[in-house]
């Protein structure tokens, strides 16, 4: 009888950490900033990492069609053994949304296919290294992309070298570990990362990785992201995967504990 309740008490917990791993959900947050150019002015990121061996839910990203500037994937869209198809099919579904920026993760170069030349394929911007700038109101806002940390491939002082002086600027780096290389000259205001999955598996609150959050670094803020796959196992605990739709308004510093809108719907 005991044996009986434990097995099934085990295949309850594993189909709740399966379920946690295949989410579908969009965390909409608003991020303020006093010298974001205002005049009633946002940025809309749709913001994805980790993706792994998942493919993009059609639905989930219906909800966000025609609400975001752009998107960009934050590293890890591929690991070793998912297909060039399911990589194509997946840019293609997100390129649907907005245009795609796409920086590396420690994991994309394991795929046994040009990666580099099917983004370039598909029209996704490649940032590692550089920056892509535009005009909001007549200032520069800016979105730097490194490459990995893990690979020691992270220059910021490099990207930011055709940034203009004064411009909002945006880091996107896969490992969120780039935040404790940031120098007060380089005028970060926003870091957005994911590597960690936010620990994947938590045994009461404690995992191998903090779980994925805004902190505050200074005047910099620094979101790390659970992200939309996984990595090892198809399971999770106590860090549901999750997306990100990031509304960026000019005002006061938006405190930790008060980002957090509303979730989009969760399949």
């Amino acid at each position: 009888m005991f044996i009986g309740g434990a097995i099934v008490c085990l295949l309850l917990l594993l189909g709740y950490m399966w379920k946690e791993a295949h989410r579908n959900r969009v965390r909409h947050m608003t991020l303020s900033f006093p010298h974001f150019p205002g005049d009633g002015l946002q940025l809309a990121i749709f913001f994805i990492s980790d993706i792994h061996r998942r493919t993009v839910s059609f639905e989930m990203l219906e909800t966000v069609k025609g609400k975001a500037d752009f998107v960009l994937i934050g590293g890890d869209l591929a690991e070793k053994g998912v297909p060039a198809a399911r990589v194509r099919e997946n840019v293609r579904r997100l390129q649907a949304v907005a245009p795609v920026y796409f920086v590396w993760g420690n994991n994309d170069d394991e795929v046994e296919y040009d990666l580099l030349s099917l983004l370039k394929e598909e029209g996704v911007c490649v940032l590692k290294n550089t920056a892509k700038v535009w005009e909001r109101g007549g200032t520069p806002v800016a979105l730097i992309g490194v490459g990995d940390v893990s690979r020691q491939e992270a220059d910021i002082d490099r990207a930011l070298e055709h940034v203009p002086p004064g411009s909002f600027r945006i880091l996107a780096c896969h490992n969120p570990a780039i935040a404790a290389r940031l120098k007060a000259e380089q005028h970060i205001s926003l870091v957005l990362s994911g590597h960690t999955h936010g620990g994947q598996i938590r045994l009461f609150s404690i995992g191998l990785y903090e779980k994925g959050g805004l902190k505050w670094q200074g005047s910099t803020a620094v979101l790390t992201s659970n992200g939309y796959g996984t990595t090892g196992v198809p399971l999770r605990l106590g860090a549901p995967a999750e997306t990100h739709l990031i509304t960026i308004v000019p005002g006061k510093p938006t405190p930790e504990k008060k980002c957090l809108s509303k979730t989009g719907k969760t399949m």
